[in-house]
């Protein structure tokens, strides 16, 4: 290990040595090259800082959307329950009531399904834009 260490050593040296024994010219266009590379990355950087500040809100945003979802659909629920109870003690108008329900479940799903669908397109997108970054 140390001597790797000391091998790597003796290579810089012999690096710096290079750059001091280079001609002024080409010691100033090292330079500028150095200087583009880091303008380059602190541009990069930067471009990936605002990507990830714009998936972090969206994942915020697609959190609450989410949230706001579920709880639409538990008050779905409760809604149908109490429609149910109600219907039942109205037995006369029962087979009506419970094809109205299966209609109303069935639209239910549906409409879960699509907002499960949105959710896993915008998920799959935003893995990709991460990926991306």
């Amino acid at each position: 290990e140390v001597h790797k260490l000391n091998q790597q050593l003796e290579e810089k040296n012999g690096e710096i040595q290079q750059m001091i024994n280079q001609p002024p010219y080409e010691k100033e266009r090292e330079i500028l090259r150095l200087q583009k590379t880091l303008a380059e990355k602190e541009k990069a950087q930067a471009t990936s800082d605002v990507l990830c500040r714009s998936l972090t809100d969206e994942t915020h945003q697609l959190q609450r959307k989410l949230a706001s979802t579920a709880e639409m659909c538990q008050h779905l629920a409760k809604c149908l329950e109490e429609k149910q109870r109600k219907e039942k003690q109205n037995s006369d108008d029962q087979i009506p009531t419970e094809r109205s329900n299966q209609v109303f479940l069935q639209l239910l799903e549906s409409s879960l399904q699509a907002l499960v669908c949105n959710l896993q397109d915008e998920n799959r997108m935003l893995k990709q834009k991460v990926a991306h970054v």
